[in-house]
């Protein structure tokens, strides 16, 4: 298992990458169990009223969630990119530039 971080304007999102021998978790919409790697992460954007409060590059804005972004791939390589992809894309979501985001991969227990 690893966990693929994307960090910017003082705050971070992480998701979990499934790799081949891990158990990824199911519920309604996860990818099939034929699917080498699975990437799991919470999916958002930015709303005026409601939502949860965050405090992104110095400002308070508030974030919906939606459910969470989760997809099997037959290569690592793919699962990484989707998965750098999909944390840009959360960032942009929320006003944030795609080349500010950091993209680290760790193994979980470094995090």
């Amino acid at each position: 298992m690893k966990l693929v971080q994307g960090s910017a304007a003082g705050t971070a999102l992480t998701g979990t990458l499934y790799e081949p021998g891990d158990d990824p978790p199911r519920f309604a919409g996860a990818p099939t169990e034929d699917a080498a790697y699975v990437f799991v992460c919470d999916a958002f954007y930015e709303v005026e009223s409601g939502g949860v409060p965050q405090q992104v590059g110095g400002r308070e804005l508030r974030v919906a969630f939606e459910t969470p972004f989760s997809r099997g791939f037959d290569t690592k390589e793919g699962a990484l990119e989707a998965a750098r992809e999909h944390i840009r894309t959360q960032f942009s979501r929320i006003g944030v530039e795609r080349s500010a985001v950091e993209i680290s991969v760790l193994p979980e227990h470094e995090i």
